[in-house]
């Protein structure tokens, strides 16, 4: 099939990640796999794409209208069979390629949970398939009353769970590491992690903490406002901001505790790839999180905000080494039962296959 994968992400984090993956397992597969992107895009680096079928697009906002007939021509040119989009920003643009085409699907993935805009309600609307990627998220959409059921599909995201097993190799580190990893924003409350960690680290003298994940903002505030947390707590001597890491899976591998402090996950991709990591998890109880982890049995789940049950629970797992051990031992085996690629490509490739349209 002809497919074009259309994203104007400026940031790279787990969305992209999806993109990446299905991207380039979709090319290895056999299909003709193109990509629309903004210049400069993250993705770039992580597509195993020629050069020739990477296409630099303006991508500014939802109405930009010579993204939009910039599209709707190459769409044509290669004769596109699937247009898939992968962000709010891009649907409508995506929507138009397709519809002045009118063999070519379009296919969304909506990676989020928050309300969309009228105007993305009405793009949506049209879409072949819209593509959830966990219940939380098809729950929302429906909440929306903008989809016929038949255009909703739930397809859990999946990672290369082959890619974790190759880095974890035994390795043992003279102290304690908890760590985490999410974009510095306000919603994933790295602040709570942050105060967590002063209360382990009174606890486990050993402990050391980390935090990977770079800060969007322009004004660089939060990664600020963090870094003076850490600081306030009397913490500088063991925690360590890491920024952006090429090989989170080794990170996570050596991690004796992964930590989601956030308010919100559509999924929790970083929760899963702890999992397959092999690292025990403590993690709140958000959407994503409760469809991902089975509490006490491949995780710990605590209350949203609650700063001393994310402490209680490290603790617990650090004071007791084959609790840990058994915890994530579960979970790796949950996290490649249930979250491989090769699943989530299988069933993606499904959606793509179907005749119908619902145009």
């Amino acid at each position: 099939m002809n497919i074009l994968q259309i994203s104007s992400a400026s940031s790279f984090g787990g969305g992209e990640r999806y993109v990446a993956d299905l991207t380039n397992s979709l090319t290895a597969r056999g299909h003709n796999v193109f990509a629309a992107l903004r210049p400069r895009s993250p993705l770039i680096r992580h597509l195993n794409l020629p050069p020739e079928r990477i296409f630099t697009v303006r991508l500014r906002n939802a109405l930009d209208v010579p993204s939009a007939y910039e599209l709707e021509r190459l769409v044509r040119k290669q004769r596109i069979e699937v247009v898939h989009a992968h962000m709010a920003r891009d649907y409508s643009l995506a929507s138009y390629a397709a519809r002045r085409n009118p063999q070519t699907k379009f296919i969304a993935t909506r990676h989020v949970l928050f309300q969309l805009s009228r105007l993305h309600r009405h793009t949506l609307s049209r879409a072949t398939r819209v593509i959830a990627v966990s219940a939380a998220v098809a729950k929302e959409l429906r909440s929306q009353r903008i989809l016929d059921e038949r255009q909703i599909a739930i397809i859990p995201n999946g990672i290369d769970v082959d890619r974790f097993a190759r880095a974890c190799v035994e390795s043992h580190n003279d102290y304690a590491l908890v760590g985490s990893i999410g974009e510095l924003r306000t919603l994933k409350r790295h602040d709570d992690f942050i105060r967590a960690a002063a209360v382990i680290a009174s606890r486990f003298p050993e402990a050391r903490f980390v935090l990977a994940g770079v800060d969007t903002t322009d004004s660089g505030e939060v990664r600020r406002q963090l870094e003076t947390l850490v600081a306030d707590l009397g913490l500088k001597e063991r925690f360590s901001f890491l920024g952006w890491v090429d090989d989170a899976e080794r990170l996570l591998c050596e991690m004796d505790v992964f930590v989601s402090a956030s308010e919100t996950e559509s999924f929790g991709l970083a929760i899963v790839e702890a999992m397959a990591a092999g690292t025990a998890v403590v993690a709140t109880e958000t959407e994503g999180a409760r469809e991902v982890i089975d509490d006490r049995k491949t995780g710990l789940l605590v209350p949203i905000g609650d700063v001393e049950r994310i402490a209680e629970s490290v603790s617990e797992l650090l004071k007791d080494s084959e609790k840990r051990h058994d915890l994530a031992t579960r979970a790796r085996e949950a996290a490649n039962a249930r979250f491989s690629l090769k699943r989530m490509v299988d069933e993606i490739e499904k959606v793509y296959l179907a005749t119908d349209n619902t145009e």
